[in-house]
């Protein structure tokens, strides 16, 4: 019942009007999906088929078979056992779709490899082209389950490869609280794979029928892609003589194949098998390398005038724009730009655009909904606050209802944000400058102008010694000079405090007024600092990560083998020599020395 008053509203929140939604609630495996008019049921009875399923069925649950063995959803390829329905919601799924459908559903990992009956279900299913993908998911992504699960993919007949497309994405994901999320640029990355059937190492594989049978029919994603990460080497003689296997730097070759002399510029020949790196500065020699150098200037070329494709598309345009395929075509002009070069990963420039994408959307439809004067308005901020044991809705200041007000700050007010940002490092530093003096207090100068627990001054003894004292040196180490320079401390922390508050509630009303009193071009203005500059900044940064990326690679080979085995074993017996002779300082009763001369006689190998 729940499942189907959630599909009534999930229906019409989406827009579709109550005549037109046909939904029952029923046991989907006993009652089938038949179409009928509900005043009309035995002369309308009409089997449904539909162009796409979306399917995410209870795992692994009891259902009854008997009798349905001639169900012509079950009847071609057989009946799933009775402690789990897997199969029988992916075959009624499956007999429902139309010959040019497709459809998806979500299922426990069991249904790849299991056998009895199930295997029989999945033999039949490959053998008649019906699988187009599997898909393996992260696990605890699904609330209610923390298990793994796949997304399978199968179509009824127009299915024209005859093959399988095993995709592992268990490893893109985020943790968000206590689950694991997709990101954009993960459920990006699978779509592609899937709609281009593509291979990509440790991601996803094309796997032939004949590869499928000489494995029994088994599915399971590990058979096929290996997403493992590589199992760590060590080298005995780099161990015991130091230098770095040239073995080993083959797993930078993506790195030396797109940029040529970097090797050579970073190591020197040992000999045959081992180099050494040429200098400690390994970033510096990366970054001076002249192919580094013309890659970071010709993709600096290529998102050159990325800005004005961007304020083209999207400010020019805001009123009219179709905002889903502007979406699509930003994403593809940036996947076009990014083609030439190779180690960039065109998935994390994706996710830049997702993360401004989702504030950017709402703008959008905001702005084509009321206008453009929306990005010159201000709402009251509403929060929730406790009252008398009770919630209530309160204003609690302003917001932009397009433009955040940092942005107006840092574009229209920078004067006054400096001047708060100029008094904040102050604060911070006086507050550090008099704590170091009360670090400095002796235990004597506590007595005298801390409070009776020891643990923070007084300031009423404070103002009394000072008051008493007649301590005219100009020694600056007098308990007198040090106090009176807390003294002077505390009050312009106070003094700081005060005006940091004044300026900012000034700042906050100024802001206020800026925005909404916004010249035309002054609102286009933050709507690029706002839509276009932080994806701007997200692009540029992707090849800096390279260098990044092959700079800590390279520092993790030198460090592996950077100390060897036999200056190891020189500095332990420095140190055994070091102990031994302090050892021979120390005094003690019988019982100490008998235990010192023991630990001697370790240390010497006796």
């Amino acid at each position: 019942e729940n499942t189907y008053n959630l599909t009534r509203m999930n229906l019409i929140m989406r827009g579709i009007l109550p005549d037109n939604i046909v939904a029952r609630n029923a046991d989907t495996l006993e009652n089938d999906w038949p179409y009928f008019d509900e005043s009309d049921p035995l002369g309308t009875y009409d089997p449904l088929y539909v162009d796409a399923v979306v399917s995410n069925p209870p795992y692994s649950q009891k259902w009854d078979r008997d009798h349905k063995e001639s169900d012509p959803r079950y009847a071609e390829f057989g009946l799933a056992p009775k402690s789990k329905a897997d199969y029988a919601f992916l075959l009624h799924d499956l007999f429902h779709v139309k010959p040019d459908g497709i459809m998806t559903i979500v299922l426990p990992h069991g249904v790849l490899f299991r056998g009895g009956e199930e295997g029989e279900i999945r033999k039949n299913l490959i053998e008649k082209n019906h699988i187009d993908a599997i898909i393996g998911l992260p696990a605890n992504i699904f609330f209610g389950t923390g298990i793994p699960t796949i997304i399978m993919v199968l179509k009824k007949s127009s299915k024209e490869n005859n093959d399988v497309l095993i995709v592992d994405a268990s490893k893109g994901f985020v943790k968000v609280g206590n689950k694991n999320q997709l990101r954009a640029s993960d459920i990006r990355k699978i779509t592609d794979a899937v709609i281009h059937r593509e291979t990509i190492d440790k991601f996803s594989r094309v796997v032939s029928i004949e590869e499928i049978r000489s494995n029994d029919y088994n599915l399971n994603v590990p058979r096929y892609v290996d997403s493992s990460d590589e199992t760590e080497t060590w080298d005995i003689y780099s161990i015991m003589n130091g230098g770095i296997p040239k073995q080993e730097l083959k797993s930078l070759d993506k790195y030396w194949a797109a940029f040529p002399t970097l090797k050579d510029d970073l190591f020197v020949e040992l000999n045959s098998s081992y180099v050494t790196l040429k200098n400690e500065e390994i970033k510096s020699t990366i970054s001076n390398n002249q192919e580094i150098v013309d890659y970071l200037l010709r993709f600096k070329s290529s998102f050159s005038d990325f800005d004005q494709f961007m304020n083209h598309h999207l400010i020019d345009n805001m009123l009219d724009l179709n905002i889903s395929k502007e979406h699509e075509g930003i994403s593809n002009e940036i996947f076009n730009r990014l083609e030439s070069f190779k180690l960039l990963d065109k998935y994390k420039a994706y996710q830049a655009l997702e993360d401004e994408w989702i504030s950017t959307s709402i703008d959008l439809e905001i702005i084509q909904t009321e206008g453009f004067e929306a990005v010159k308005k201000v709402d009251p901020n509403m929060v929730v606050k406790k009252k008398n044991n009770k919630e209530e809705e309160v204003q609690d200041g302003w917001v932009g209802r397009v433009i955040p007000f940092d942005i107006a700050q840092n574009s229209l007010l920078k004067t006054e944000l400096q001047s708060i940002t100029t008094k904040e490092i102050r604060l911070n530093e006086v507050v550090s400058e008099y704590q170091e003096i009360l670090d400095s207090f002796t235990e004597e100068e506590k007595e005298l102008v801390f409070n009776d627990d020891g643990d923070k001054i007084d300031s009423s003894k404070v103002k009394e010694y000072i008051k008493e004292s007649d301590d005219d040196s100009n020694d600056e180490e007098t308990l007198l000079a040090i106090l009176l320079k807390y003294t002077e401390l505390v009050l312009e922390e106070k003094q700081l405090k005060k005006d940091i508050k004044e300026e900012n509630a000034e700042l906050y009303n100024k802001t206020k007024e800026v925005i909404e009193s916004l010249s035309d071009d002054q609102a286009i203005e933050l709507l690029k600092n706002k839509w276009v500059s932080p994806l701007i900044d997200a692009i540029v940064k992707l090849p800096h990560e390279i260098i990044n990326d092959i700079t800590n690679k390279v520092k993790s080979l030198n460090d592996k083998y950077n100390t060897t085995l036999s200056e190891i074993t020189d500095e332990i017996e420095e140190n055994q020599a070091t102990l031994i002779s302090l050892i021979d300082e120390l005094e003690g009763d019988d019982f100490d020395m008998e235990g010192l001369s023991e630990l001697k006689s370790l240390l010497n190998g006796d």
